[in-house]
C-alpha cells in the first residue's frame, strides 16, 4: 500500500466498514481455550432483544471494548463474552401489540401458536441491536453469541430450578406480590418504579361491634377498607389500650373484625390505629401472619372488584374507591379528607399501577443464599469500583426479601413443574416427564408460568460458559475478570449473580464490578424523550465518526460522579480525530524509505528525548488510569500528549529538520523519531479510538497485518534531565509569545530576547538549541548570560531558573498602544456590567433555561480574566511612558 495516499480528509464511515469486516474476517476478537496467554474475561450485559443501543449502552460498550483491546494487546486472551435477553414481559408486549394490529390476541392464538410467533419475531427483528454494538466496534468474541433462551442456557436454568427445589430453596405458596393489572403478571420489588405523588389521606370510623364507641382509621386507598381483617394499635398506645380485644363492624360489608395490639404500628401516623388488609398490602400481610389473620382478596387480576367486595363486585379499583368514599359519607363515617404525599408503585414495563395481591407464586428462599455473597465483598473476593457502591449492595442484600421468580406470561423459561391431576403432586424435573412420580398417573400439566427474566440472567457468567458441563471455557475463564454494569441493576443482576455463581461454582462470578456513571444533558437532566433532550448514538456516529463518540463518551467517565454530554462536545473530539489525521499524513509527507526502528540514543537532539520522555510518561499515566478504571484520566492523559505536546510543540521544532534545513542525518533522525512516536500513540489510543488508528496504522512502514496483534506501549526511554532542560527552552518561547500577545506584536515582526540565568547548564542548555527559540519565538537576537543590567523598555518573565526580557523599543509606540488597551477596556466594562447586571437578576435566574444561565458565567468568568490583564497592561505601559517622561 502507497503510504503517501492517506486521503486528504477523515471518512470515518468508510474506515468504519472496512476495519469491521476485516476483523470479523480474520477471527481477530476470538478467545482460544488452547491459549498459553493469561486469560482475561467479561460477559457482557445481555441489551434485550427488543433493544436498540442508547447512550447507556454506548458508554458500557465503550468501557468494557477499552478493556479488552488494552488486555488483548498487553497479551491477555481475552473473551468478551456477547448475548441478548429474551426480556419475557418487553417482548411479549412488542409481540401482543403486532398481532392487536391483525385482530388478534394470545389467547385466541393459543400459547403453542403465539410461541411460535415470538420465535418468528426474535428471528427477524430482535437483536437488531447486535449491530449495532458491532458499529461502535465492540469487540466480542461473536462465534460465542449466546442467547437467555438457547438450549445450552435452557438446560442450565431447569438444572438450577430442581436442585434449588430438592434443597428446599424454591417453594410455592401464597405471599403478597407486586401484580400488574396490565401485564397480568407478577413483578419483582425491584420491577416496580417508585415515584412520590401528592395523594390523599382518608379518614375513616369503625363503628364497635358492641356498645358504643368507635376507632378512626386514616388510609390512602379506602377501597381496600373491603378487605380488612383487623385495625391494629400500638400497645403502647394509651388511647387504644381499652379496646384492643374488642371487635368492631366493617362497614360496607358488615364484617366482624377484632383490634389487635402490634408493636410495628406507628404512633404518629394518622390516628395510630391501623386497618389490616392482608391480601393488599405488604405490611399487612406481615401482620396478619403474626396474629392468625385470615386473608380477603378483594380484587381480581384485572383489578376489578370480586365477590369478596359485596355490592361494589365489578368496580375497577379507581370507581370502587369514588363509591366507597360516596358510601361512607353517606352513613357519617368519612371523617375528613387531607393531602398527603405518597410513594406510588407502577409497572417498569407499562407504568400501570401495581396492585399488592395475594397470590399462589413460587418463590426463592434467598437469605441462605445472601449469607455466602455477603462475605464474599466483605472478605474482597469480588470488589466495586467506586467503593462506595458496596453500600448500596449490602444495605439490599442485608434487607433481602424472598424473591418472586414466577410470571403470569407465556414467553420465557416455562417453570418445570408438572401438577398431578389425581393426587395435587407436583414433580420438578429436569426432563419433562411422562407420569407424576407419586401415584404414577400419566394425567399432569405443565405449570403455566415462565421464571422471571433475571433468574437466567443470574446464571449468565457460568451457563454461557457451557455449565452445567465441566468445560475448558468454564476451566480457564471463570470466575471472569471485570463486570461493567450500571447501579440501577445492582439488585436486579449483580447481586443475584453473586448468589448463583457461589451455589452452583463455588466461587465468585468476577472479581471486579465497575460500576458506570449515568450520561446525562449538558445540564444534568435525565435524558427522556419527553424532555427531548436525548442524544442518539447512531446519529451521533453517522455525524460525527464513531471513535470521536467513543472518545467524547470515555473523557468524561470520571468515577463517582454523573456525565454531562453535550452534542458540541462530540463535535470537539472530531476535531482531534481530524487532528490525529492531519498529523500522520504529515508524517507520511516526509517519509521517503522504511525505516527500522527507533534511532540510536546518541543521534538524539533534545527535543527528541523529551518527546519520548513525555511518550513514556503518557504511556504510563494511560495504562495506570485504565488499569484502576480512570478512563477519563486516561483520555485527557492522551488528548494532551497527542495536541498539546506532539502536535503543538514536537512537531514545530523539528519541522526545520524534516525539511533537511539541519542536514540529511539530523533529517533521518528527526523521520525515524517521529515514525516511532506516531506508532506508539496509535498504539496507546487504540482502545479508545479503533477505528482511526487501525487505519493509520495500516499506512505506516514496518505496520504488522492490525495494530490489535501489536504490544500495549508500556513506556521505554527516559531522559529525564534533556526533558527538564527543553521544558525551560520551552518557558522561554511561551514568555516570549506571550509578551508578543500583549503589546500586539505582528507575527512577521522578528523581536530581540535576553535570558539572564545563574544556571550555567541552564545557559549552555539555551545556547546550543537557541534555534528553537529564535524558530518559535520570533527572535532574530538571542542573548544569553549572568544576571546583569536589566534591558530598558523591556517586558520580562520569569520562569524556573531563568529571567527572560523582551525589549519593546522600536516594536511598540506606547502612546497609541495605551489609546488602544483604554478603549478595549472602557468596551469591555460596558459588556461586563451588562453580564453582571443579568446575573443579579432574580427574574432571569429563575425563568431562564439553565444552559444559557450557565453561558453567562462563563462569560462573565472570562470578562473578568480578561479585564484583569488589560488592566495589568495599562500599567505596564504607564511605567514605560512614565521612564520616558
Amino acid at each position: 500500500m502507497d503510504r503517501k495516499t492517506l486521503n486528504k480528509t477523515y471518512e470515518p464511515r468508510a474506515v468504519e466498514e472496512k476495519w469491521s469486516a476485516y476483523w470479523l474476517d480474520r477471527g481477530l476478537f476470538t478467545a482460544s481455550v488452547d491459549s498459553e496467554k493469561p486469560p482475561f474475561s467479561m460477559v457482557i450485559p445481555p441489551p434485550n432483544i427488543t433493544g436498540s443501543l442508547h447512550v447507556g449502552h454506548a458508554l458500557n460498550s465503550t468501557i468494557q471494548d477499552v478493556l479488552a483491546r488494552f488486555k488483548r494487546m498487553q497479551g491477555c486472551n481475552v473473551l468478551w463474552l456477547p448475548g441478548i435477553d429474551h426480556a419475557g414481559i418487553a417482548t411479549q408486549n412488542v409481540v401482543e401489540r403486532e398481532l392487536a394490529k391483525e385482530g388478534l390476541d394470545r389467547h385466541r392464538l393459543g400459547r403453542e401458536k403465539f410461541i411460535e410467533r415470538v420465535w418468528k419475531w426474535k428471528e427477524q427483528y430482535g437483536g437488531i441491536i447486535l449491530g449495532q454494538l458491532k458499529r461502535l466496534g465492540a469487540s466480542c468474541d461473536w462465534t460465542r453469541l449466546r442467547f437467555t433462551m438457547d438450549e445450552g442456557l435452557s438446560r442450565a436454568v431447569r438444572e438450577v430450578f430442581v436442585r434449588l427445589y430438592k434443597e428446599g430453596l424454591i417453594y410455592r405458596g401464597d405471599y403478597i406480590i407486586n401484580w400488574c393489572p396490565r401485564c397480568h403478571t407478577a413483578l419483582s420489588d425491584l420491577e416496580v418504579h417508585s415515584e412520590e405523588v401528592d395523594g390523599r389521606l382518608y379518614y375513616l370510623e369503625y363503628p364497635l361491634n358492641k356498645g358504643k364507641g368507635s376507632i378512626v382509621v386514616a388510609t390512602t386507598r379506602p377501597e381496600t377498607m373491603l378487605g380488612d381483617t383487623a385495625v391494629a394499635v400500638n400497645p403502647e398506645d394509651a388511647r387504644y389500650r381499652d379496646l384492643i380485644g374488642r371487635t368492631l363492624m366493617l362497614p360496607l360489608v358488615d364484617r366482624e373484625i377484632p383490634v389487635i395490639a402490634d408493636p410495628e404500628v406507628d404512633m404518629e401516623f394518622g390516628t395510630g390505629a391501623v386497618k389490616i388488609t392482608p391480601a393488599h398490602d405488604f405490611n399487612d400481610f406481615e401482620t396478619a401472619k403474626r396474629h392468625g389473620l385470615k386473608s380477603v382478596r378483594i380484587m381480581d387480576t384485572d383489578a376489578r372488584m370480586t365477590e369478596e367486595a359485596g355490592r361494589f363486585k365489578g368496580l375497577e379499583r379507581e370507581e370502587a374507591r369514588k363509591a366507597v368514599i360516596e358510601a361512607m359519607k353517606g352513613l357519617g363515617l368519612l371523617k375528613k379528607v387531607e393531602k398527603y404525599r405518597l410513594v406510588l408503585g407502577s409497572c417498569y414495563r407499562c407504568s400501570t399501577v401495581v396492585e399488592p395481591t395475594l397470590s399462589r407464586q413460587w418463590f426463592v428462599d434467598v437469605k441462605p443464599l445472601a449469607g455466602p455473597a455477603i462475605e464474599a465483598v466483605e472478605k474482597g473476593k469480588t470488589v466495586f469500583v467506586p467503593k462506595g457502591w458496596e453500600n448500596t449492595y449490602f444495605d439490599w442484600m442485608r434487607n433481602i426479601r424472598d424473591w418472586c421468580i414466577s410470571r403470569q406470561i407465556w414467553w420465557g423459561h416455562r417453570i418445570p413443574a408438572w401438577h398431578c391431576k389425581e393426587c395435587g403432586h407436583i414433580t420438578v424435573s429436569i426432563k419433562d416427564p411422562l407420569s407424576c412420580e407419586s401415584c404414577g398417573s400419566p394425567n399432569i400439566d405443565q405449570d403455566p408460568d415462565v421464571l422471571d427474566t433475571w433468574f437466567s440472567s443470574a446464571l449468565w457468567p457460568f451457563s454461557t460458559l457451557g455449565w452445567p458441563d465441566r468445560t475448558k471455557e468454564l476451566e480457564l475463564f471463570y470466575p471472569t475478570s471485570v463486570l461493567s454494569t450500571s447501579f440501577d441493576i445492582i439488585f436486579f443482576w449483580v447481586a443475584r449473580m453473586m448468589m448463583m455463581g457461589l451455589k452452583f461454582m463455588n466461587d465468585v462470578p468476577f472479581r471486579i464490578v465497575y460500576i458506570h456513571a449515568l450520561v446525562r444533558d449538558a445540564e444534568g437532566q435525565k435524558m427522556s424523550k419527553s424532555r427531548g433532550n436525548v442524544i442518539d448514538p447512531l446519529v451521533m456516529m453517522d455525524r460525527y465518526g464513531t471513535d470521536a463518540f467513543r472518545f467524547a463518551l470515555i473523557s468524561f467517565a470520571a468515577q463517582g460522579r454523573d456525565i454531562k454530554l453535550a452534542e458540541e462536545r462530540i463535535e470537539g473530539y472530531r476535531n482531534f480525530s481530524n487532528k490525529l489525521w492531519n498529523l500522520a499524513r504529515f508524517t507520511l509527507m516526509h517519509v521517503e524509505a522504511e525505516t527500522s526502528g527507533w534511532p540510536e540514543h546518541k543521534r538524539l537532539n533534545l527535543a527528541d528525548r523529551w518527546i519520548i520522555t513525555r511518550l513514556t510518561r503518557c504511556a504510563g499515566e494511560a495504562s495506570e488510569a485504565v488499569e484502576t478504571f480512570n478512563f477519563d484520566e486516561a483520555a485527557r492523559a492522551l488528548y494532551r500528549f497527542v495536541w498539546h505536546e506532539l502536535c503543538d510543540w514536537y512537531v514545530e521544532l523539528v519541522k526545520p529538520d524534516l525539511r533537511g534545513e539541519r542536514g540529511a542525518d539530523r533529517k533521518d533522525t528527526a523521520t525515524g523519531v517521529l515514525v516511532e512516536v506516531l506508532k506508539d500513540t496509535l498504539k496507546l489510543l487504540h482502545p479508545f479510538m479503533p477505528f482511526i488508528t487501525e487505519e493509520i496504522y495500516s499506512y505506516l512502514p514496518g505496520a504488522c497485518p492490525s495494530i490489535m496483534n501489536t504490544r500495549y506501549p508500556e513506556g521505554g526511554a527516559v531522559f529525564e534531565t534533556e526533558a527538564a532542560l527543553m521544558e525551560r527552552i520551552m518557558d522561554v518561547i511561551r514568555s516570549v509569545r506571550n509578551i508578543r500577545t500583549e503589546m500586539n506584536i505582528a507575527p512577521k515582526v522578528r523581536v530581540k530576547c535576553v535570558c539572564f540565568s545563574g544556571d550555567a547548564g541552564l545557559r549552555k542548555a539555551l545556547e546550543e538549541n537557541g534555534h528553537f527559540i529564535k524558530g518559535l519565538a520570533g527572535v532574530d537576537e538571542l542573548l544569553i548570560s549572568e544576571p546583569g543590567e536589566r534591558p530598558k523598555d523591556a517586558l520580562s518573565a520569569v520562569i524556573d531558573g531563568a529571567e527572560v526580557f523582551v525589549p519593546l523599543a522600536g516594536h511598540v509606540d506606547f502612546e497609541l498602544e495605551f489609546k488602544r488597551l483604554d478603549r478595549e477596556l472602557k468596551k469591555l466594562l460596558g459588556e461586563l456590567s451588562g453580564v453582571e447586571k443579568k446575573l443579579s437578576n432574580e427574574e432571569f435566574l429563575k425563568k431562564a433555561p439553565g444552559e444559557v444561565v450557565e453561558k453567562e458565567r462563563v462569560r462573565l468568568k472570562s470578562l473578568t480574566e480578561k479585564r484583569a490583564r488589560i488592566e495589568e497592561g495599562l500599567e505596564r505601559i504607564k511605567g514605560f511612558l512614565g521612564r520616558k517622561v
